[in-house]
């Protein structure tokens, strides 16, 4: 009889390729942006508020891992530069939005009590 250990095999691991950046902040911008242009009826100053909470959103997403539109606000993973864009590209929609709103009056400044 032998007394060496028996031949162990490591069960093989599938490769697969993790992302390591995170989109988690499109759908609530693509979200907010809605919400923001629907609240621009109501009153304007609405609209951009919610654009540069999206603007300040966008830079701390750059700067930092916190993020402000997610649930937990500190992410594991660094968000991806599509998610990142598409937060700023939302502030400049909620800022043309308001701009258009304002301009052709279809929406007060301050809202009618």
């Amino acid at each position: 009889m032998s007394v060496a250990r028996p031949y162990r095999t490591r069960p093989t691991r599938v490769a697969t390729v993790a992302s390591r950046r995170s989109n988690a902040a499109i759908p609530v911008a693509v979200g907010l942006v809605v919400l923001g242009l629907y609240l621009g009826t109501y009153s304007v100053l609405l609209t951009g508020f919610l654009g540069l909470a999206l603007l300040f959103s966008a830079g701390s997403l750059l700067s930092t891992r916190l993020n402000p539109l997610s649930a937990t606000f500190y992410i594991d993973r660094k968000p991806s530069f599509l998610a990142i864009g598409v937060v700023f590209l939302g502030a400049l929609i909620l800022f043309g939005g308001a701009y258009l709103l304002w301009v052709r009056q279809l929406g007060p400044l301050v809202p009618h009590v």
